[in-house]
């Protein structure tokens, strides 16, 4: 064909568009395939995160914030040869320390003599990221990459996870970006306030460290101390013969059975739900002659719902929004 000629018959071709719904079509697929990008990028940071507490050695000074109140302690942490210590000592109020072993975690509280002795089920000490806390962060909050800040001295990285459904709290966390171990968290409620932050006001990362700092003040008994043996929560586990039918998609029953409290003068039945993040306490006792505050009631981070039922009073507990607690105690019934 010579160059600007046009055959016969042939006419300027149209552009042809795509319709609305190859457009809506195209749309989808970019956003899950964005989506599928970020639960990747939240795993990897989960995960690394989870590592770094795991297997760094670390120590360092933690500020705890919680319903306008500041405590701080002392934590040394230790892999040796794939075995985990650590020792976390109160600095402020009365004295206590908690060692953590492999098995084991020993509280002492040198005021009052006395040893608690309980088994390690799983983690739960800053800055360590349980498997279960990586799943629910992954499966019930959406993930955001935030700014680059300071924290304990140290270059981090913000990280955002916002909950799905009004049923949860937010949380934010920074991370070190040389290690990625966690370095500070944030819970935030539904208008993004703080409810809870913990955070390393100053840290040392890395070298080899003494396994004497890691080692009670006092021995691993003390002779003239109370000594006290609990399982798991402390509870007697069996059916209550009480069910909750309200609870947010992906909590699921942790514990059930009685537990005997100061004050009471029965065994108070005690239901614990979790999403591996958070748990929510529900407690069903006889309703007593002394008046109780019916309704909701917020300390810190914490709501409290009461609500009579019958002749019995339902009390629901734990670092979630007003709605799940009001929302689980209103579906408490008998089974």
């Amino acid at each position: 064909m010579i160059a600007g000629v046009v055959p016969a018959g042939i006419g300027p071709r149209r552009r042809r568009t795509a319709g609305p719904a190859v457009t809506l079509a195209l749309a989808l697929v970019s956003m899950a395939m964005a989506q599928a990008a970020l639960a990747q990028d939240a795993a990897a940071w989960l995960n690394r995160a989870a590592s770094a507490a795991r297997s760094l050695n670390y120590s360092g000074t933690i500020m705890y914030q919680h319903g306008g109140r500041v405590e701080t302690s002392r934590l040394v942490h230790i892999n040796e040869g794939g075995s985990e210590l650590e020792k976390l000592v109160s600095l402020d109020g009365p004295a206590r320390e908690i060692i953590r072993g492999q098995a084991e975690v020993r509280f002492y509280y040198p005021e009052a003599k006395l040893v608690r002795i309980e088994p390690r089920t799983f983690r739960n000490a800053f800055p360590a990221v349980s498997p279960e806390q990586q799943r629910s962060l992954l499966d019930y909050y959406e993930f955001k990459k935030g700014e680059s800040a300071r924290v304990a001295g140290m270059d981090a990285q913000a990280y955002v996870f916002e909950p799905r459904d009004g049923l949860r709290y937010g949380h934010k966390f920074w991370a070190d970006a040389a290690t990625g171990l966690l370095l500070k968290a944030r819970v935030l409620n539904e208008v993004n306030d703080v409810v809870e932050q913990l955070a390393f006001a100053d840290l040392s990362v890395g070298g080899r460290m003494d396994r004497s700092m890691v080692q009670p003040s006092w021995p691993p008994v003390p002779p003239d101390w109370q000594v006290r043996e609990i399982g798991p929560g402390d509870i007697e586990i069996k059916d209550t013969g009480w069910s909750v039918a309200g609870i947010p998609a992906g909590f699921s029953k942790m514990v059930e059975g009685f537990r005997t409290v100061r004050g009471k003068r029965y065994p108070v039945a005690h239901l614990v739900f979790s999403d591996g993040l958070v748990a929510v306490s529900v407690f069903v006792e006889p309703l007593g002659a002394a008046p109780h505050p019916i309704g909701l009631t917020q300390r810190g981070g914490t709501n409290i719902y009461m609500r009579q039922l019958g002749d019995h009073l339902i009390t629901v507990l734990g670092e979630a929004p007003a709605l799940t607690v009001r929302q689980m105690g209103n579906s408490v019934t008998r089974r």
